[in-house]
């Protein structure tokens, strides 16, 4: 189609004809309300005519639109009038990068900010969960004086069966459904490979592009050429670039960041846009050297480190490796990805980290899922291809290595256990009921975090633990976790919290305790998961970044600034863990991924797994509950600082906020009649108790229960005259236990006395009555991991396993025929039932949806509405089919590095 000049689109007056190609057609129009000129794509009728397009599309720009960077072209809107449909965009005058570089090869000088600002715009855009999926030279403007804007950020994905321009070079986005197996997506010229083998794509292929342009400025040639798509395509799967095309004069240290962007292995690619802004912004700010760099290429380099022959054998693994280094230096940091070597899959999922390296660095122990769907720890020597299960490590998390890596502890069944690292019997130390975290000392002393509370200390032979931290709570403090005992055994490094448990550790503190004076202090605010190094640094992770601080192990203090090192690792700052793990020797292991933002939509997902937008707007969303009628969804939403309780009403779009005392409030339940809604609160200092409100915000919220213990709301029977929850009680941990309730609005609500319903040495939780009052469906790790369970209510007398391979939060329909639980990694199994007097029968469980949708920890992310055919569930952007987790990302020499990029004071 064409626009005429002078033609008006809703109130844009189209002025002139930009351009055209494989997204559609661009125009410059006036906006005629805010009297400013905007740049408008419109986009192809065959696209703008289909709805199921057109919707994905809508919800796609609305999540581009929330990026807001001063290096990415700002979208305003989308506009409809008739069956043309147009996007909104920011108006950008001057040449793109294409026709600066159509003049000539750009200088060095000039490149490396150009690069640079492009780096910072992929940095954030990745860092939101956006992938740009189409980066080349025509998508990027330059101005007079050096200002980079990027544009067309995720319209690849938005966009889909577009037609094929005739210059090979420039294709357009050859797309049919956007990241899905089998679909190649992008332009050739600046595809990574595995775009044009049409498997699927994250960050790491926008980290490809950003090299193929940067090559691209610096020697004026693309780095995969061809006379047609198809040679292209062949040579970005096999070829190389000329890489003698390279001027002499660019640093060695510019020639190795090409070199690992364009690795064709993307586990052995640079894995985030951050890193390549470090190295141009070091490179920038490099003194000049007096003789010139001379850059030796091998498939072999000899590196220091005490392991090499297990690093060998992870080489042979990961692929044959070249890579650049420059002569005199130390030796640099090597990267490389490898297979955990065992039929199973990292449980990353998992509160702390996964993958942990002995402190000699020779040895792996890993918790991973194998088919029966529980984890255990497997260990496996560097040396040898094959992981080893260890017996008796059924339903273990959070394992930690005792200083001369021959035992490993860890937790499972509600207890803290350790087993050699050879295999036998695992021997048990004492109860743990909700671990976060352990650490062994080089005197024997095992400092742990037993609970959700402070840490306690115990002998690694055994005995009664003692409580070692005490919580703040004048300042609210409410929980201590990830230890670790610092060289010297005198003193524990840990994450503290005044914060929601379970919401959000980005404000946490890490802190240091002396186990000789009883004292303590903060020595970093704002992060979480720290670790002490060798280098004589705290690492720890902030917004998805790893950070490092240097630090004086006889002060207890830093003596520097912070700086961030490394990004794409997976963290959970929900639960304050993450996924990463470093040997004395200097090298490093974690598991790839993203991480920081909490923010999600809230979505329906149908049976087939199709989501559909229930609340678009991106919030830091937990615990959704949806009403009895189906009209309302009451959430906690957490700003940061706090947790509250809020009703949100679709059909109008209104979100009412409900709370507004305590410290704390957590886990919305509905009354049946719909009238109020019962949720946990913290006061400050206090522990969770059991409050009620009226949902439409009238009058005062209302004390249920009050206890020294924390309790946490569960289900209310159908009749409003008893509400299960579940309270952490000294020596039985979590259990099961019922409040009655009398009375009514007029004549006033009088609650009864609280009395336990099951109460074993386990931990239960997460109770759900059924639709008629007669059964009790909850989660408990008797087995070693959670799976759900049903007792016949009020007697209790029977209970029958529901779940196999791990279950948690029962979901009742209505129905009386099906009971829902989800899996660890957030899907949904389903199992139908039949009940009869007090027999209950229940069939094998099935999946009943295989969309996946976003884990939130120790919250709940999803509820059953009660049409039963739909789940209301919390979904972050870019979320995606999970694959199976089964390879662990190295960085050896990884402390010459930390040196160099944050070094020691005075050094």
């Amino acid at each position: 189609m064409g626009l005429r000049i002078g033609t008006q689109l809703g109130p844009y007056e189209i002025l002139s004809a930009i351009g055209a190609g494989g997204m559609g057609e661009v125009y410059r129009a006036r906006d005629t309300r805010l009297n400013r000129d905007v740049a408008l794509k419109i986009l192809p009728e065959i696209f703008a005519a289909d709805p199921d397009r057109m919707a994905r599309f809508e919800r796609e720009a609305r999540v581009l639109a929330a990026l807001n960077h001063p290096h990415i072209a700002a979208i305003y809107g989308l506009e409809e009038s008739g069956s043309t449909r147009a996007l909104v965009m920011e108006l950008l005058e001057g040449p793109t990068l294409a026709d600066r570089i159509a003049v000539g090869v750009i200088p060095l000088d000039e490149a490396l900010p150009i690069a640079k600002q492009i780096a910072e715009a992929l940095e954030y855009a990745h860092d939101r969960g956006v992938i740009h999926r189409d980066l080349k030279p025509s998508n990027i403007k330059v101005t007079a004086d050096g200002d980079v804007r990027v544009l067309d950020f995720g319209l690849a994905k938005a966009l889909q069966d577009e037609p094929m321009a005739a210059d090979p070079r420039d294709s357009p986005t050859l797309s049919m459904a956007a990241t899905m197996p089998g679909v190649i997506l992008g332009t050739a010229a600046y595809m990574s490979p595995e775009q044009a083998k049409g498997k699927p794509v994250d960050r790491r292929a926008d980290i490809w592009a950003f090299g193929a342009v940067l090559f691209e400025m610096l020697t004026g040639k693309q780095a995969f050429a061809g006379d047609d798509i198809t040679d292209i395509l062949a040579a970005v799967v096999r070829a190389e670039p000329e890489w003698q095309a390279l001027p002499s004069a660019i640093p060695a240290q510019i020639r190795t960041l090409l070199k690992r962007c364009l690795q064709k292995d993307k586990t052995l690619r640079l894995q985030a846009a951050g890193d390549a802004r470090i190295e141009i912004q070091e490179a920038l700010t490099a003194p000049p050297t007096a003789e010139p760099v001379t850059v030796h290429r091998k498939t072999r380099e000899r590196v220091a480190w005490p392991a090499a022959a297990g690093v060998l054998t992870l080489i042979a693994i990961a692929s044959t490796i070249g890579f650049v280094v420059r002569t005199p230096k130390p030796p640099q940091p090597m990267h490389l990805s490898a297979e955990i070597g065992a039929d199973a899959s990292l449980d990353t999922t998992s509160n702390g980290a996964s993958a942990l390296l002995s402190p000699d660095g020779t040895r792996l122990a890993l918790v991973a899922i194998g088919s029966d769907q529980k984890p255990r720890i497997y260990v496996r020597s560097l040396d040898q291809l094959q992981a080893t299960a260890l017996s008796g490590t059924e339903g273990a998390g959070d394992p930690f290595f005792s200083p001369d890596g021959q035992w490993i502890g860890f937790f499972a069944e509600g207890k803290l256990k350790k087993i050699s690292v050879q295999g036998g019997a695992a021997v048990t130390l004492c109860d743990a009921p909700f671990d976060m975290g352990g650490s062994w000392g080089d005197d024997g002393t095992i400092v742990f975090t037993p609970n959700i509370a402070a840490l306690s200390k115990i002998s690694s032979a055994g005995g009664t633990p003692q409580t070692l931290t005490t919580l703040d709570k004048q300042v609210g403090e409410v929980t201590h976790r990830w230890p670790q005992v610092l060289p010297g055994g005198k003193a524990v490094l840990f994450t503290s919290s005044t914060g929601v448990a379970g919401a959000s550790f980005e404000d946490a503190e890490i802190v240091v305790y002396s186990m000789t004076s009883g004292q303590r202090k903060t020595v970093q605010r704002g992060g979480f998961y720290a670790r002490y190094l060798p280098s004589r640094h705290i690492v720890y992770m902030h917004e998805g970044t790893l950070f490092a601080v240097p630090f004086d192990l006889k002060r207890l203090e830093v003596t520097g600034q912070p700086a961030p090192i490394l990004e794409g690792m997976v963290a959970n700052s929900g639960t304050g863990g993450a996924q990463f793990s470093f040997s004395d020797t200097g090298n490093l292991v974690y598991v790839a991924g993203g991480g920081g933002s909490q923010n999600v939509s809230i979505d329906w997902m149908d049976r087939e797994g199709k989501f559909t937008p229930l609340r678009e707007t991106p919030g830091n969303y937990l615990n959704p509950a949806l009403s009895p009628e189906g009209k309302r969804l009451a959430l906690e939403i957490f700003d940061g600082k706090r947790g509250d309780i809020w009703v949100y009403e679709w059909e109008r779009d209104t979100l009412t906020r409900l709370t507004f005392g305590g410290e704390a409030n957590v886990f919305p339940v509905w009354t049946p009649d719909g009238q109020r809604i019962v949720y946990s609160s913290q006061e400050k200092g206090g522990e969770y108790s059991l409050w009620w409100i009226r949902a439409d915000g009238a009058g005062d919220a209302q004390r249920l229960a009050e206890s020294k213990n924390n309790q946490f709301v569960g289900s209310w029977r159908p009749d409003g005259k008893v509400l299960a929850f579940f309270q952490l009680n000294p020596g039985t941990n979590f259990d099961i236990m019922t409040l009655p309730i009398e009375g009514n609005e007029k004549s006033g609500w009088r609650p009864g006395e609280s009395k336990p319903f099951v109460n074993s040495a386990f931990n239960e939780a997460e109770p759900a009555f059924s639709p008629d009052g007669r059964w009790l469906a909850y989660a408990s790790n008797q087995s070693g991991s959670f799976e759900v369970y049903v007792r016949p209510f009020p007697s209790g007398d029977g209970k029958w396993q529901i779940s196999t391979g791990g279950g948690l939060f029962s979901k009742w329909s209505r129905n009386g025929k099906e009971l829902f639980y989800r899996t660890k990694d957030s899907k949904i199994m389903m199992v139908t039932y039949t009940a009869s007097g007090d027999s209950f029968r229940a069939d094998k469980p099935q999946l009943w949806s295989p969309g996946q949708f976003t884990d939130r920890g120790a919250n709940l992310n999803f509820d059953l509405h009660p049409d039963g055919k739909r789940f209301a569930v919390l979904k972050a952007p870019g979320t995606e089919q999970a694959a199976a987790v089964n390879k662990v990302s190295f960085i050896f020499n990884f402390f010459d590095e930390l040196r160099r990029k944050v070094p020691l004071s005075g050094k």
